[in-house]
């Protein structure tokens, strides 16, 4: 019995074997399965331009199916990309300016603030009791001297008379200098105590955001005091606000020849829908040895604070315009050994043209030489193709739409 069985089994597989090989094109061509190219194919012309790797495949079955896109001539935009870091255009430590103690604190930490704002208040109680005793004295003063000038004028008219003395004259006019010196000198008592009762009050020297706040009511705050605690606050400014990058110093000539011309506009990409438009502030002086980079700073307008410091966003220079710029999409460009390379479509035939690839901005390449406005490229199906196949053309598909009905699951 074992050996019928085996005899069976042994006729069932060469029959199925047979059969498979008799109708193996048909078969193939029912699984959409091409057959390796003859020798002679992969000798021609058309082959040998083909990369290594992409060779001796062909689609006997027909047309291989493809997405083609046409080349177009439009002005595109000479970008410099790069990653930058956002710099706050002033960020002010505040500091008390004399020895007092916090009375009031009228801002809250984290608040936008103005210039000019109030922020903290100190005890000025003393240096307004100064202050009333300086201007006391300055009306004394004012008094003496109104007093010596009368005298003054007496001796002066008596001597005309001849009958005074010349040294009652003179002592008079030098009494009359005194009380104007000793009023000056209280008057300039009076502004210094103005100012230093003017630190009790302390504002918001510019516009920004306020961080924490560190000294609370009561706290004694001192000139002298290098501690960490000493600063009351920090102010950054963030309208507008800083974009600082690095430039490789090859394009260091192009980047100066643009600003020359004008406003160099830089775009700073918060994320895929948001960005926030500037133009070049100023570039560094000197080029960093280190790095072979240069350093550029972008002013950029941040009403909406878009921009935070010490965030890190991509930059976008734009260095100008392209008038007649052959853009393809970037997904047409394939890489191979002899550099990138583009499927054309011609007459229904796929053509490997070797392309000189400028640049590569937002979803698009900027090509140099190697194709012509009007020309079809292939954007979709480049792994099933070779030089020289044939190919059917297909529409694109359509992304669903999120007001598209979602399919349900069949029941039972």
């Amino acid at each position: 019995m074992p050996m019928v069985r085996f005899a069976v089994f042994a006729a069932l597989v060469a029959a199925i074997g047979g059969a498979g090989y008799v109708y193996r094109a048909d078969i193939a061509e029912r699984l959409g399965m091409g057959t390796t190219a003859s020798a002679a194919d992969q000798s021609s012309p058309a082959a040998q331009a083909q990369p290594q790797g992409r060779r001796g495949r062909a689609n006997p079955a027909g047309g291989v199916p493809v997405v083609v896109t046409k080349v177009n001539t439009k002005p595109m935009p000479v970008v410099i990309e790069a990653v930058g870091t956002v710099q706050a255009i002033a960020s002010i430590q505040i500091k008390p300016r004399i020895d007092s103690q916090i009375t009031k604190v009228n801002v809250e930490e984290g608040a936008l603030v103005k210039e000019g704002d109030l922020l903290f208040e100190l005890d000025n109680r003393a240096l307004r009791a100064q202050l009333g005793q300086i201007e006391a004295q300055i009306r004394k003063d004012q008094a003496q001297l109104l007093q010596a000038r009368r005298d003054l004028q007496r001796f002066e008219e008596l001597l005309a008379k001849n009958a005074g003395t010349q040294v009652q004259r003179d002592n008079a006019f030098t009494a009359v200098k005194s009380a104007e010196a000793q009023l000056e000198a209280d008057e300039a008592a009076k502004v210094n105590t103005q100012t230093l009762l003017s630190f009790t009050e302390i504002k918001a020297p510019v516009s920004g955001r306020i961080g924490s706040i560190s000294s609370k009511v009561g706290t004694i705050v001192r000139v002298g005091d290098n501690t960490a605690t000493s600063m009351l606050a920090t102010i950054n400014q963030v309208d507008p606000i800083y974009l600082s990058f690095a430039v490789p110093q090859v394009l260091l000539p192009d980047l100066r020849a643009a600003m020359a011309k004008g406003d160099v506009t830089v775009n700073a990409l918060i994320d895929d829908k948001r960005k926030q438009a500037g133009v070049i502030a100023f570039i560094e002086n000197a080029v960093d040895p280190n790095t072979g980079t240069v350093t550029a700073k972008a002013r950029i307008g941040n009403a909406n604070e878009g921009l935070w410091p010490g965030q890190f966003v991509k930059a976008e220079v734009v260095l100008g315009i392209e008038s007649d710029a052959l853009a393809v999409p970037a997904v047409a460009v394939q890489l191979g050994p002899q550099g990138p390379y583009i499927f054309v479509v011609k007459d229904g035939v796929a053509e490997v043209r070797q392309v000189q690839l400028k640049r590569t901005q937002n979803g698009e390449s900027v090509i140099g030489k190697g194709l012509q406005d009007g020309e079809q490229v292939v954007v979709d199906g480049q792994l099933r193709l070779v030089n020289g196949a044939s190919v059917t053309v297909r529409p694109p598909v359509q992304a669903p739409s999120q007001n598209d009905p979602k399919p349900t699951a069949p029941r039972g």
